[in-house]
């Protein structure tokens, strides 16, 4: 699967946008008193092809979990155990994002992709697992490309499935000790930054110190530098949620349903389904800006502008279901007020 295997990401219907910036213009307040909300519905409508766009009121968090191989190098200070234990603790709905799916009404669904550590049979963990992690990008590929391409499978196969059951909003979320090693990574590689610009200190700064851990994402960045094609990006210095997180961005875009994308992870897993997929970065909607450093990096590249800025870092999905209430809203200020009075 390279990016000729995908179907063509159909363009943001401008007719409908024009028709939404019309719209905004005869509703009930003074020209443009909503702001960035007009933008965001102008964008809605365009992802939808249709003025109003439908508001969205079956958000969905899909989190996928994997675990980094770079971790044995000394990429983070916490073991890729933790991967499990927080796999738990979100199908027993007590993480962040679990709580914060509840608070925007929001369902989750928990998916193995790569965790290393063997999980015990849980209803509320979808088993498609690819492998056992990753391989280290200090010393090689940390897939190989079958193993990135069933990644990919996975995100894409389960946005189709909930979008057929009638998700009408995707948030993509990861969980994974040591990801934040591979996203800098690939950041870099597609966006030509160096190491030392796209890493930060993720969960916490390693062992080793900030400067190990960007000797490790400069020696992965050199060898993305071989790879002539998005995919073999993905597999030399990627991640597994990273590649499935892709797959998901890449269904929501050709579907034309609104996805909301999270922190750096995701922004990584972005710029992999924008360039096996041209045009799915158009359809997204940033939930928030990051603190980490390449977070920013990945806005900036493919122009998006984050609804939120929290100085969050946790992941998850967190920061984009944050942003969801904000995506309803738009949506259903643009529907539903009422035309500006006739004047006298």
């Amino acid at each position: 699967m390279d990016s000729r295997s995908f179907p063509t990401i159909p363009s943001l219907d401008v007719q409908a946008m024009e028709q939404a910036q019309a719209r905004w213009a005869t509703r009930a307040m003074p020209p443009g008193a909503l702001g960035r909300l007009q933008d965001l519905g102008v964008h809605l409508a365009g992802i939808a092809g249709v003025c109003p766009p439908p508001a969205p009121c079956n958000p969905v968090v899909v989190v996928f979990a994997g675990d980094h191989g770079v971790v044995a190098d000394g990429a983070s200070a916490w073991p890729s155990e933790i991967t499990a234990a927080m796999v738990a603790t979100v199908s027993d709905g007590g993480a962040a994002i679990s709580v914060f799916a509840d608070a925007v009404g929001a369902q989750v669904v928990m998916v193995d992709v790569g965790v290393k550590t063997p999980l015990p049979p849980d209803p509320g963990v979808r088993d498609e697992r690819v492998a056992d992690g990753t391989a280290s990008i200090a010393t090689g590929a940390a897939m190989s490309r079958g193993q990135a391409e069933a990644a990919l499978d996975v995100g894409c196969r389960i946005a189709s499935e909930l979008l057929d059951r009638g998700a009408d909003c995707l948030i993509g979320g990861d969980l994974g000790i040591g990801n934040t090693t591979p996203a800098a990574a690939l950041i870099g590689a597609f966006t030509g930054r160096s190491a030392q610009e796209v890493t930060g200190a993720g969960a916490g700064v390693p062992a080793g110190g900030l400067d190990h851990k960007r000797r490790l994402v400069a020696v992965a960045i050199e060898r993305a530098g071989a790879c002539t094609d998005p995919l073999d990006v993905l597999a030399a210095v990627g991640g597994l949620e990273i590649a499935a997180l892709a797959g998901l961005y890449i269904t929501a875009a050709q579907s034309r349903v609104p996805y909301i994308v999270d922190g750096v992870i995701a922004g990584a897993a972005l710029c992999a389904a924008d360039a096996l997929a041209p045009g799915t970065a158009v359809h997204a909607i940033a939930g928030h800006r990051s603190s980490e450093p390449a977070a920013s990096i990945v806005l900036d590249f493919l122009g998006l502008d984050p609804l939120l800025d929290l100085n969050l870092r946790l992941g998850e999905g967190t920061g984009a279901c944050l942003a969801f209430p904000l995506v309803h809203a738009a949506a259903q200020a643009l529907a539903d007020m009422a035309d500006l009075p006739a004047p006298g």
